[in-house]
């Protein structure tokens, strides 16, 4: 399998979840700007969406979009643990926190990515924000270090990699004290400290 991938972006996600998996995998960063990957190859003729995460598997088939991604990566190669069996409510529950962070959460991060916006917008963009992040902070709770329990599964991982983007956007987490453990537990994770090292990120959330 090859994973395409630009550094520290949410294709970060299915990174960490090969990682978690033990799977053999070849990694080739993409030029977003220039939809070219390290090879000198025309990224948009493997991903015709042009940005990243895109997983080719070993027959040529291309997978994109990380919720997919990494759903397929758990069900094809550790059934029931990164992610519930298919057909059960905890399967549901997790489908439901994928959804949320992909449709809101990384939604609501897009727009502070712009150094040309507005302060008034940037305002109303990190209000936005912190009302999603209310969301997710109150999904977790002493007794329930990770999203669905006390398991790491995909969907945590999706969530560590939004979340890190939050220093590098003015966002303190202080302000979400579970969301600061969860992120701080997650980066320990010996998976999620050799995909952060392989993408050469600095190993903090």
């Amino acid at each position: 399998m090859k994973l395409f991938y630009a550094p520290g972006a949410c294709s970060l996600s299915p990174h960490i979840v090969l990682r978690e998996l033990d799977l053999p995998f070849e990694l080739e960063a993409v030029d977003l700007k220039t939809k070219t990957t390290a090879s000198g190859a025309d990224f948009t003729t493997i991903n015709p969406k042009g940005y990243v995460p895109a997983l080719q598997l070993n027959d040529g088939e291309v997978l994109t979009e990380g919720a997919a991604i990494v759903q397929y990566l758990a069900d094809k190669h550790a059934p029931g643990t990164l992610a519930p069996l298919a057909g059960t409510v905890e399967r549901a529950r997790l489908n439901g926190h994928l959804n949320f962070i992909s449709a809101e959460l990384h939604k609501a991060f897009g727009p502070l990515f712009n150094p040309a916006l507005a302060p008034e917008a940037r305002e109303a963009a990190l209000a936005n924000l912190g009302r999603k992040l209310d969301v997710v902070d109150r999904a977790l709770s002493d007794n329930r270090p990770y999203l669905t329990g006390p398991d790491f599964t995909v969907a945590d991982a999706y969530l560590f990699v939004v979340l890190s983007w939050t220093p590098h956007l003015g966002v303190d987490l202080a302000r979400w004290p579970r969301l600061d453990a969860f992120s701080r537990r997650a980066v320990a994770r010996t998976a999620v400290q050799a995909a952060m090292a392989a993408e050469g990120l600095p190993k903090a959330a």
